[in-house]
């Protein structure tokens, strides 16, 4: 809270003042995040119905959010079970919302391409390839959002879309 005062200029009493805490703080920025990046999510799906297409926005949106917000996400990153009590309840839910959503995606793509492949490995897989975007993209020298969900989509569906001569 110390530094949120002095990056901010605001008095740390002032802060108080606005925050019981510093996880209701921490609290408030989480549900803020999940819920703005499962509501974006949800207006770019909508009227798409091609399950590749569907995965490659889940992954821009991802993506974009992520480099748009990299101090957000560094939070979120490293006290991601700081919060206890009905806070951390009430953002598991929809980070459990999150999941399933990508969970649903990627079932309508096995279904549509009569793919077998564990859900969950390619889900948590998937996270992890787009989670840890925020350790090494230099936006002075990596592309941009979109561009660089384009190149995780194809190295994320080429492994989970075998080719002809895989087996």
């Amino acid at each position: 809270m110390r530094e949120l005062s002095r990056a901010s200029g605001m008095s740390l009493a002032g802060l108080y003042y606005y925050f019981e805490s510093k996880e209701g703080l921490l609290f408030l920025i989480q549900k803020h995040t999940f819920s703005t990046i499962v509501q974006r999510l949800r207006g770019r799906l909508e009227g798409v119905t091609d399950p590749e297409q569907r995965i490659r926005i889940f992954i821009l949106n991802h993506l974009e959010y992520f480099l748009a917000n990299p101090a957000a996400m560094k939070v979120l990153s490293h006290e991601a079970d700081a919060l206890n009590n009905g806070f951390a309840s009430e953002v598991a839910a929809i980070k459990r919302e999150y999941y399933r959503v990508c969970v649903g995606l990627l079932d309508e793509l096995k279904e549509s391409r009569s793919l077998q492949f564990s859900t969950r490995i390619a889900v948590l897989s998937l996270f992890g390839m787009m989670n840890w975007i925020y350790t090494w993209h230099n936006p002075r020298v990596d592309a941009d959002a979109e561009h660089i969900s384009r190149e995780m989509a194809d190295i994320f569906l080429r492994g989970v879309m075998p080719g002809k001569s895989r087996k």
